[in-house]
């Protein structure tokens, strides 16, 4: 019986020790899996590349607009408003549409004058108010910018703000989408070139990184005229204004994995 009792005790022993020996066994091997024995030995070469291209314009923003002072804040509105709405009627009379107008300012201000009483003491008086509201056109009929001018003047506008050609939104993306291209091809180029002396190649990428589109901010005219100015202007030559190229620019930073020839 006691022979019995002791066998089994030493197989029940010997099984615990097995399976902790297996246990053993499965830790060290996850711990090889998750450990690298030695770091990375890849060598790479970082290079960014360059394009830029000089692009037609296909955009005309113009941004005008009325001023007008009254003594009473509803008056300027209203007085305003109908030299608006004329400046409006003459601008769409040029052929420019309701979608290719927008209100890009409105204001309404209190206008104060300021003196000294008797006494010495600094005071003001508010003596009416200003309104400013301001319309941009945007439309891609680069040749009626000096019509749309003109119409607007004549109609009323004393405040020129600013007159400038661009890129529309898709042509952006269609000239962005051309330039990344030449931009990584031209990384790939630098890196060759730099790595030729070297007797190694370009084996394959690690990484891209694409800068923003970059477009230089547009050169604007800027004027304002008084209602005596804007009748003369109404009746001078008409306004010559002329589109021009947009350069344009973009970036690609990439790391290359490179090898020996």
């Amino acid at each position: 019986m006691n022979k019995t009792i002791g066998l089994a005790s030493l197989v029940g022993i010997v099984l615990v020790l097995a399976f902790a020996a297996s246990l053993t066994s499965i830790n060290n091997q996850a711990t090889a899996q998750e450990t690298t024995p030695f770091p990375s030995r890849e060598k790479v070469i970082s290079v960014t590349g360059i394009a830029t291209t000089s692009v037609d314009t296909d955009q005309l923003v113009i941004q005008f607009g009325v001023e007008t002072q009254e003594k009473t804040a509803s008056a300027a509105l209203k007085s305003n408003s109908e030299l608006m709405n004329a400046v409006v009627d003459s601008v769409k009379g040029v052929g420019i549409t309701e979608d290719e107008l927008s209100t890009s300012r409105l204001n309404i201000m209190p206008i104060y004058e300021y003196y000294t009483k008797a006494e010495g003491k600094r005071t003001q008086e508010l003596v009416g108010y200003r309104v400013s509201n301001i319309l941009m056109v945007e439309t891609k009929s680069l040749d009626k910018a000096a019509d749309i001018i003109d119409s607007a003047v004549a109609a009323g506008v004393n405040r020129v703000e600013s007159v400038y050609f661009t890129l529309s939104p898709q042509r952006q993306l269609d000239v962005k989408d051309n330039l990344l291209e030449e931009a990584i091809l031209n990384a790939k180029a630098k890196a060759e070139n730099a790595l030729a002396p070297l007797n190694h190649k370009i084996i394959g990428v690690k990484a891209v990184s694409l800068s923003e589109f970059g477009i230089p901010p547009p050169v604007q005219f800027r004027a304002s005229f008084d209602m005596a100015m804007a009748e003369s202007a109404a009746m001078r030559a008409p306004t010559p204004v002329f589109s021009s190229d947009q350069d344009v620019t973009t970036s690609a930073h990439v790391i290359f994995l490179i090898g020996s020839n």
